[in-house]
């Protein structure tokens, strides 16, 4: 059977880290990617396991080589995927699972037009025709009533927000977070339509 890569993404605070550990727990036939990144361990964190730790001379040079299927920079710091991982993966049986942001995603499309890309989206969304204005305002009110973050934090979220629910567009689908279970049943049988392919 085809092995597929199918990338994840969704608005901070959709609850996509919960959807993706639901859906890992009832499809063993995927394996989430692992990245590389420049950070330095957190506590607990293991190599090959978490992230693959690299230099940052280590990185520039995979860049250099194009051994990326995508990569971004963030306060210092590079993650990154590397394509031979994932190619890795599916030639070993499984379907590999990516969580990345939607600019990561748009990279991997380009260079590997083959991969599903989904976006997970808060209610309110009008998947039919692309209004995200409840979406936004349902993510607002998910944020203000953590009561974690202030005014300043709130506001550069939302323009964010707004920015992956633009590029959102260019998803083979969207999928969206009103119930865990349902959002889950949802990818399970989009992942159903493209392994069959």
């Amino acid at each position: 059977m085809n092995k597929k890569l199918f990338v994840i993404s969704g608005c901070s605070g959709v609850g996509k880290g919960t959807v993706i550990n639901r859906f890992m727990e009832r499809n063993k036939d995927f394996i989430l990617s692992v990245s590389c990144t420049t950070r330095k361990p957190r506590e607990g964190e293991i190599h090959g396991v978490h992230y693959f730790f690299l230099t940052k001379e280590e990185f520039e040079q995979n860049i250099s080589d194009d051994k990326f299927l995508e990569y971004a920079q963030f306060a210092e710091n590079y993650y990154g995927t590397k394509k031979k991982y994932v190619k890795q993966k599916m030639e070993e049986g499984f379907n590999v699972l990516l969580e990345i942001d939607t600019q990561g995603a748009l990279q991997v499309k380009e260079k590997m037009p083959e991969a599903i890309l989904i976006f997970i989206a808060p209610p309110g969304v009008n998947v039919v025709t692309g209004d995200i204005s409840g979406g936004l305002r349902e993510l607002e009110h998910r944020l203000r009533g953590r009561h974690t973050e202030d005014e300043a934090t709130i506001q550069k979220r939302l323009s964010q927000v707004k920015i992956e629910l633009e590029r959102s567009k260019k998803y083979d689908y969207t999928v969206i977070n009103d119930d865990i279970d349902r959002a889950v049943g949802e990818i399970e049988n989009i992942v159903r339509t493209n392994v069959a392919k």
